[in-house]
C-alpha cells in the first residue's frame, strides 16, 4: 500500500498565523491592513499565503539588522 506524505498547508488561516509568530489577532489584521502582510479571502474567510508569512519575517529581520 503506497502512503502520501501530508502536505503542508499553503495558506494558513489568521488563528493559525497568531500561533505560528505569536502576536494577537488584532496585530494580524493590522499587519492585513497596512499591507505588512500580504492575504486573500475566500468567501467570507481570510487566508495568508505560507510564503507572505515568510517574507514578513524576513523583511523584520532585515529591518532589525
Amino acid at each position: 500500500m503506497l502512503t502520501v506524505a501530508p502536505r503542508e498547508p499553503e495558506a494558513l488561516t489568521v488563528p493559525e498565523v497568531m500561533t505560528a509568530l505569536r502576536l494577537s489577532r488584532s496585530k494580524v489584521y493590522d499587519l492585513i491592513r497596512s499591507k505588512q502582510l500580504r492575504s486573500f479571502t475566500s468567501g467570507r474567510c481570510r487566508r495568508i499565503p505560507v510564503d507572505a508569512v515568510r517574507q514578513y519575517m524576513q523583511d523584520r529581520m532585515e529591518a532589525a539588522a
